[in-house]
This record gives structure tokens, sequence and C-alpha cells, in this order.
């Protein structure tokens, strides 16, 4: 009899607790890493497992995936509205200058959303996906792990104008960069630690090919890159044409997830105009470059720290927005 009314309990407490979660679900009650532990258990796992294949095909796919979710928070906050397409009145933030012929990886968040539509119908947001997804990217690249605070719902629109303003340019100034940093509120250690995710990823020759040729409009090149790696990137990089010329942003460890990104800013090897302001340009930042170049540690904790509070910036919960079925297109009302 007693064993049959702790059972009872115990079932009472599971339902309780399935309850809450679901009333969480539809109230909003902020972000949880437990968010789906009831509603959709196998929901990590799903995301995990698809990354995880796209990864073995092609690892190019980790700095892909990571750099959705960071141009998707900085854009009206961590809403998905980068996956919308153009329809109806919804002009794409895909066609903005910062992502234009360059973002990628739609076709792996639409793999999981498929799989898990599957699992739990109209249940995982596609913001979510995107938030662990970046996770896994980073895990599969050998950085740091982090628990996932979730429960985001997703945008019925998107902003090409917030994504060509909001988010930072690699010709941006150093203030510029702070700025528009500021605006989401991260400050300037979340800007030096985020940078980071320059550890891996390609960039395209139209994105620096100044800093080789023309720097300040004085036909000058930038005088903080060194100047052997310069050389080597005109031959690949000429003063017209092979814009989608691809190099990488790390060319010591460009598939690793490490700290080896600061110690090329050190050496002048920062890609990037706006990475190597970073170092050059203010002396806020560079004791930060200099910790994280001598201690990866470090960096991968502040890391962890930096991320989840971008993932944080103005996410819908609640009623707000909705769960979008396909993650391309607003649901059907």
């Amino acid at each position: 009899m007693a064993s049959r009314f702790l059972l009872s309990l115990l079932l009472s407490l599971i339902a309780l607790s399935r309850f809450s979660t679901v009333t969480a679900y539809n109230q909003g009650v902020g972000l949880s890493p437990q968010f789906y532990d009831y509603i959709c258990p196998k929901a990590q796992e799903i995301v995990r497992n698809v990354v995880a294949q796209a990864y073995a095909k092609d690892p190019r796919i980790a700095a892909s995936l990571l750099r959705l979710h960071f141009h998707d928070c900085f854009v009206k906050g961590c809403d998905a509205s980068i996956l919308l397409d153009s329809s109806g009145t919804i002009v794409s933030e895909k066609r903005s200058n910062p992502n234009r012929d360059s973002a990628r990886g739609f076709e792996v968040i639409d793999q999981i959303k498929s799989a898990l539509e599957m699992q739990c119908p109209s249940i995982v947001s596609c913001a979510d996906i995107l938030a662990i997804s970046a996770r896994d990217s980073v895990v599969l690249a050998g950085g740091p792990n982090w628990a996932v605070p979730l429960g985001r719902r997703d945008s019925l629109g998107a902003s090409v104008q917030g994504s060509n303003n909001d988010i930072p340019a690699p010709n941006n100034t150093l203030p510029t960069i702070l700025t528009k940093f500021k605006r989401q509120g991260l400050d300037v250690l979340d800007l030096v630690t985020l940078s980071g995710s320059h550890t891996i990823g390609n960039s395209r020759c139209t994105s620096f090919r100044q800093r080789l040729y023309n720097q300040t409009g004085n036909g000058q090149p930038d005088l903080t890159l060194d100047q052997s790696y310069a050389s080597q990137l005109r031959a690949n990089c000429p003063q017209s044409g092979g814009d989608q010329n691809l190099f990488h942003l790390d060319p010591v460890t460009p598939f690793k997830f490490d700290n080896q990104y600061y110690k090329n800013l050190i050496v002048h090897k920062g890609l990037l105009s706006s990475d190597e302001v970073l170092f050059t340009m203010s002396k806020d930042t560079m004791p930060i470059v200099e910790r994280f170049a001598n201690d990866q540690g470090s960096f991968f904790e502040n890391y962890v720290k930096s991320i989840v509070k971008m993932g944080n910036i103005s996410p819908l919960t609640g009623s707000n927005g909705e769960v979008r079925k396909i993650c391309r297109r607003v649901n059907h009302k």
C-alpha cells in the first residue's frame, strides 16, 4: 500500500513538473537550460547529432553556425529573424551587407528543425536552435562547453536595415564597434572575448582588401598588418577582382577553437582591421588580448560568460512571437 502511495505521489509530481514547464513555456519566466526537459527531452540531442553530421562533412560549418547566432542576436535580439526568407512584407536579412554572399548554414538549421518537428511538433523555436547549434559548433571545434539558456520564441518579421546598421563591420573603427556592442548591453570585455570567435572561420577578400592597398585613402597599405603576411594575402586578393576568395581568419589553426587568434593579433597578423585594432588602438582592449593570448583557460571561461550574455539579448518569450514550424517563414495564421 505504501509503495503504491509513493508511486502515485511520484507520478503526480512528474505531472506537476510537466505542467509547470508547459505553463512557463506559455507565460514566459525567463530563459532556462532546462526549458525543454519535459516538453521535448531529446531536443538538444537532436540538434547535436545533426550539427555533428554536418561538421563531419564540412568543418567550416562550425564557424558558419556560430556566425548565424551572432548576426541574429545583434538585430532585434535573438529571435531567428536572420532565418526568414523574403516574402510578402518581409525583406530578408540575408540580403543585408553583412550577410549577402557570406551567411551560410541555413540548410543545416532546416534539417535540425525538420527532425525536431517530427519529435516535438511546434515546441522548439528556431531561435533556440541557433543558440544550441552555436554551442555545439564551438564544442566540436575544440572549444568550451556550456549550458544554453532556452525558451526563446521566434520573430514575426525581419530588419534588413537593422542588420546593415547594427552588426559590426570589418572596416569599422574600434569606437564604432564598441558602440554597437554597448547598444546590445555588451561591454569591452565582451567585445574582445566574442571577437575570439574568429579563431575559426573564413573571410572574403573584399572584407580586408583595403588593408592591403589603400587603408586610409592615401594609396598606402595598413602598416599595422605584418607586411610579409600582407604579401602572402595579395597573391590571392588582388586590387580588383577575387572579391569572394576565402582566407582563414586564423591561418595557424584554422579549424580549431583555441586562443591562437589572440597570438596572431600580437604579431600583427589579424586578418580583419576590426580584429587587429583590438591590439593596436586601445589601452583598454590590448591587455585583454595579451591575457587571452597567454591563458587559453581565461579566454574559454570568459567566452562562456559572454556568449550566454549575448544569447540573452532581447529574447521573445511568453506569448510574444511564435514557434515557427519552418524556420524560413512565419506560420500561416
